[in-house]
């Protein structure tokens, strides 16, 4: 199977609507992924067979607890995961790529420019000294921090009424337990990646 069937077929699996246009810029991140990473360091994922899954599908997960908001903001980046896949599946969400290593953000503008995706911006900047001039009704992470720092990093950029999705493995009860007075966990849900054989799970954090 190529990493084009195996995405679509994992497109399909989780149940997301996307057209040819929004397949092939996904294939295309794909490539653009596997092709900078041997100079940029942007993933410990060399194959991009496992990228299919170990990024994209699971980037995309993200997707069906988007709706109904406007303005994301991925907080450490990295190599685009999930705002990439994300800006990809719902090109109506506004979203802010945030990283502090230039190298990454080089490639996150270069990727954004090649697959023409107008609804994202790239930002080279440490989390706490971003001072944007709208601030974010969601703030997602999936490698940045345990969720105490990552809100704890945050709270000057989120709206009122908005919250942090943090993509975690495994049930992070020790990360919850560490949690800072002010902020409460919504829920915590599991994830099926397609093709991936771990656990997953999305830890949804508000403001009390």
């Amino acid at each position: 199977m190529t990493h084009s069937e195996e995405l679509r077929r994992g497109v399909a699996a989780l149940g997301l609507a996307l057209d040819e246009a929004q397949l092939d810029k996904l294939a295309g991140y794909l490539a653009l992924l596997g092709k900078w990473n041997h100079t940029y360091n942007l993933t410990a994922v060399r194959d991009e067979a496992r990228m299919v899954s170990h990024h994209l599908l699971d980037s995309l997960t993200l997707v069906p607890y988007l709706e109904g908001h406007h303005r994301l903001l991925d907080v450490g980046s990295g190599g685009g995961m999930p705002g990439i896949p994300a800006a990809i599946a719902r090109p109506d969400l506004s979203v802010v790529l945030l990283d502090a290593n230039s190298k990454k953000t080089s490639f996150l503008r270069q990727a954004a420019i090649e697959l023409g995706l107008t609804n994202v911006e790239v930002v080279t900047s440490r989390v706490e000294a971003y001072q944007p001039e709208q601030k974010f009704d969601l703030i997602t992470s999936r490698a940045f921090s345990e969720l105490a720092d990552f809100v704890r990093l945050t709270p000057h950029l989120l709206a009122d009424g908005g919250q942090w999705l943090a993509m975690k493995g495994v049930w992070p009860y020790e990360e919850i337990a560490q949690l800072p007075a002010g902020v409460e966990v919504v829920e915590v849900l599991p994830l099926a990646v397609p093709g991936l054989e771990a656990e997953r799970h999305l830890v949804r954090i508000a403001q009390r």
